[in-house]
């Protein structure tokens, strides 16, 4: 099989995991302590892929200095992103209780959370393209690690927008799109850095990275310690072992 197409299949299949994560969401009956919970674990997955596999990896591709500078501009990016599209309605889009708006009450915040969730997706998808630019085989860890994370993202996000009454037909029709557009983002990566030099892979895998854990800070935390309080730091620490885990078997 050919790589880019190994990228855009690997791609998908991590952004599948957000039609998941929202049908479970949708249709199961979890309380907002058990949805935090799952998004604790998580985010825990997420921090122990970003240090011990993304950030590392990225490193070692090129130099330090370009990791450091794509890291901060990830963050600097992403914050600013969503710093516009919380202004229309999209601030609380992962969270499960009553913070998310309605369209009666913030016209334009269903386009609002589309597009949070698209700025949420994206770069953890263009990593899994990058990472098959090494020796033509993804990084399994990095797969695991967005799939586990995207299952309690799209859990949390879709309990949210039914108790804001968005209809079945918005919020499988948005987490259809980010899968698809997943698969996309990861070909993207993959052709689009396919020659690049090790410093531009490094500064692109740290944007990624710095995107990353901004998203979880901004947007996976709150929702984590409003529904577990003293427990989420516990489960954040299993998620995170259980990558960390992962990491050293797969090496």
């Amino acid at each position: 099989m050919p790589e880019w197409l190994q990228a855009g299949l690997w791609g998908l299949l991590g952004g599948a995991a957000l039609l998941l994560g929202a049908a479970l969401g949708w249709f199961a009956r979890m309380s907002q302590r058990w949805v935090a919970g799952v998004m604790a674990f998580g985010s825990g997955v997420l921090i122990s892929a970003l240090a011990f596999d993304l950030m590392d990896d990225a490193a070692d591709r090129g130099s330090l200095s370009a990791t450091i500078i794509g890291f901060l501009a990830g963050a600097s990016v992403y914050t600013l992103g969503n710093v516009v599209l919380s202004r229309y309605g999209a601030k609380h889009r992962k969270r499960s209780g009553e913070q998310q708006v309605s369209e009666e009450e913030a016209g334009g915040s269903g386009l609002a959370i589309a597009l949070g969730a698209l700025l949420d997706g994206i770069p953890e998808s263009m990593v899994i393209g990058v990472s098959l630019l090494q020796g033509g085989r993804v990084s399994l860890v990095t797969v695991a690690a967005v799939f586990l994370s995207n299952v309690p993202e799209g859990l949390s996000s879709s309990a949210g927008m039914k108790r804001a009454q968005r209809s079945v037909r918005y919020v499988f029709g948005v987490w259809t799109a980010i899968a698809l557009l997943s698969g996309l983002a990861a070909l993207a990566g993959y052709l689009g850095f396919r020659g690049a030099g090790p410093d531009m892979i490094s500064a692109t895998m740290g944007v990624a990275a710095g995107a990353i854990l901004t998203m979880i800070i901004d947007t996976m935390v709150p929702e984590s310690v409003e529904g577990t309080h003293h427990m989420a730091g516990l489960i954040t620490v299993a998620g995170f072992v259980a990558a960390f885990a992962l990491s050293r078997w797969a090496r």
